[in-house]
């Protein structure tokens, strides 16, 4: 609990798990093979189609993603047997949790005790709560603790603890000294586990489309149609999760009845065992993966030297057998819509919508906050010492936890909800889809504070007195705002409808799978003929089944819109398919107050006005 021992595995389940691995990359490989020429046949033909006016008005801030470094002492339960004992912990930028014997070992550069990237975890401040998650474990001898050895947990009430839970691998048992440090590092947690989660997501590389793509179509022909949280981390650690998720029914009938341990001692040796079977097939997975990296930027670069020469042929003949096909579903498409998406629709819609808007709402407050403040405290106290550290604090709004916890929180207020009406889909992702809510909000306020700085740094000169400076300052906060406006309606549709055809598209194609697919095959002699992995019956047929749903999804928008009297341009803000038609509290801190400025004329020495120039940047 919290180390990583020598392996409980012995060779033979060592060479067991290598070679399901191998079966899991050789079954998945071919399928990433074809989506990375389908994801690079889409780039170059939105690049060579019609070109949208420039969306984004605010600066794209160059210092995402990160969270901020985060450290401190904190207690850990390990060894042997296990106990509670005093560790210094270090969050990275990068969502990596490390933790030492003393602070001096961390500051003069040696290795930590150990390590854990934070993909996957959920973080725990209830002792009772997680004394339940582990006796739910091994259901089979919950609440018979009659044999247990004694336990640490039950004997050593923790009054602050942090239990950070993985489905498939060792837990980890920290706690803090006060309250006050166990919220502090909940949130910073929290943080890095949101961003080692959405890495896939948020990237708009091509290989990063395929691979997310080639996961879906992997786990569809083995029956498991709809979205869940398993595409949460990166390529290898997906990977891992899709093998876990095969391999946790056999491991469970094989291994745990043979555990000795009863109670909770059982549980924690589970998770042991899980520990060790997750790292030996991570570690297996991002071998396979490394080994096929030469192969893949070779296909890239192949791909785009073969496909950009004869895209426009590629896509009428696209466009040609995409007609055919369509007439061919059209009618059980629409009656599956009809009878089962449409009524469903405008409730997920308004859901995900409201919570979009409240988190959006709550953002705008902070920001129009924290450019007030700078004005204020520019007015009050010139300083240009007081100035410049009033300029970091707003710089790093975005990446302050305890700040942004006022918007997060508000994605997190509507999990429940959309569970309940995302689940008789088959859509499983809530957890995702908070996250990818919790990432826009963080994005929108780095591109605000950016622009905000970069403009500000522009317009000021220690030609200006405190009030005129205050005035820019004002000005450029309005500017802000409007492009904050424009971009966070933009990001707001992109956001529902990538979410909405993530929750209905594998339902629909899952409905559509015994009348459709086998209608496919008489279409396949025109795009064989071409030769290229680019384009696919599959994947023309799964692009109108998209393209369709679209349309649902864009006409329930302009009704959503027009209910609820929200204005929002409707311009590229979704991923077309090809070319188919279609305030919580905030702290007195955080709050700033213009009291006891000076008087209109108040003059100041400008050398005290201003700091040096580039202070604005962030």
């Amino acid at each position: 609990m919290g180390g990583r021992p020598s392996s409980p595995l012995d060779k033979r389940q060592q060479q067991h798990l290598r070679g399901q691995v191998d079966t899991l990359l050789s079954n998945f490989l071919p399928c990433y093979r074809g989506q990375l020429a389908a994801s690079v046949l889409w780039q170059i033909s939105q690049e060579l189609g019609p070109q949208e006016p420039a969306g984004c008005q605010l600066l794209h801030s160059k210092k995402l993603p990160r969270v901020r470094e985060h450290r401190g002492p904190l207690a850990l339960l390990r060894g042997h047997p296990p106990q509670w004992q005093p560790i210094f912990c270090v969050l990275r930028g990068d969502g990596r949790l490390e933790w030492f014997s003393h602070r001096e070992e961390y500051e003069n550069g040696d290795p930590p005790l150990g390590s854990a990237a934070l993909t996957g975890y959920t973080v725990l401040t209830s002792q009772r709560e997680y004394l339940r998650l582990l006796d739910a474990l091994c259901l089979d001898s919950a609440g018979d603790h009659t044999q247990e050895e004694p336990d640490p947990l039950l004997e050593t009430p923790v009054r602050f603890p942090l239990f950070l839970q993985h489905p498939f691998r060792g837990h980890l048992c920290l706690s803090g000294a006060t309250g006050e440090m166990q919220r502090a590092w909940r949130l910073a947690l929290q943080g890095g586990i949101r961003l080692r989660g959405t890495v896939l997501r948020r990237s708009q590389a091509p290989a990063a489309r395929a691979f997310l793509e080639a996961i879906r179509l992997y786990r569809q022909q083995r029956g498991h149609f709809g979205d869940d949280d398993a595409t949460l981390g990166s390529d290898a650690e997906v990977l891992t999760a899709v093998l876990m998720r095969q391999l946790l029914p056999e491991l469970r009938a094989q291994t745990l009845p043979g555990l000795r341990e009863a109670g909770r001692a059982r549980a924690w040796a589970w998770t042991k065992l899980l520990d060790a079977v997750h790292a030996a097939v991570l570690a297996g997975a991002s071998a396979g993966l490394r080994a096929f990296q030469p192969e893949k930027d070779e296909l890239l670069a192949a791909l785009e030297r073969t496909i950009r020469p004869d895209v426009d042929q590629m896509l009428r003949l696209r466009a040609r057998v995409a007609g055919r096909i369509q007439a061919e579903v059209q009618g059980p498409l629409e009656s599956c819509l009809r009878g089962k998406v449409d009524v469903q629709l405008p409730l997920v819609m308004q859901t995900l919508l409201s919570t979009v808007e409240a988190e959006l709402s709550v953002l705008q407050t902070l920001l129009t906050q924290g450019m007030d403040h700078l004005s204020c405290d520019l007015r009050r106290s010139p300083s240009g010492t007081r100035l410049r550290k009033e300029v970091y604090s707003f710089g790093e709004m975005p990446w302050d936890p305890e700040l942004m916890q006022t918007c997060y929180r508000k994605a997190e207020q509507s999990r429940g909800r959309l569970g309940q009406l995302t689940a008789p889909f088959g859509f499983f992702g809530t957890q995702s889809l908070v996250f990818g809510a919790q990432d826009l909000a963080q994005q929108l306020m780095a591109d605000a504070v950016a622009t905000f700085l970069q403009l500000a740094d522009q317009c000021l000169t220690t030609a200006l007195d405190c009030d005129q400076a205050a005035q820019q300052l004002e000005k450029v906060g309005g500017r802000v705002l409007k492009k904050f406006r424009s971009d966070s309606g933009s990001a707001r549709k992109r956001f529902i409808h990538d979410w909405l055809l993530c929750i209905f598209l594998p339902f629909v194609l899952n409905q559509l799978e015994p009348s459709c697919k086998a209608e496919l095959p008489e279409f396949e002699g025109d795009v064989l003929a071409l030769g290229s992995p680019a384009l696919t019956i599959e994947g023309i047929y799964e692009d109108i089944v998209r393209g369709v749903l679209l349309q649902r999804i864009n006409q329930e928008w302009k009704k959503a819109l027009s209910a609820s009297d929200v204005s929002c341009t409707l311009d590229d803000c979704s991923e077309a398919p090809w070319d188919q038609a279609g305030a919580d509290v905030v702290t007195e801190a955080q709050r700033g107050t213009c009291s006891k400025q000076p008087g209109p004329g108040a003059k100041v020495q400008p050398a005290r006005l201003l700091p040096p120039p580039g202070t604005f940047q962030s």
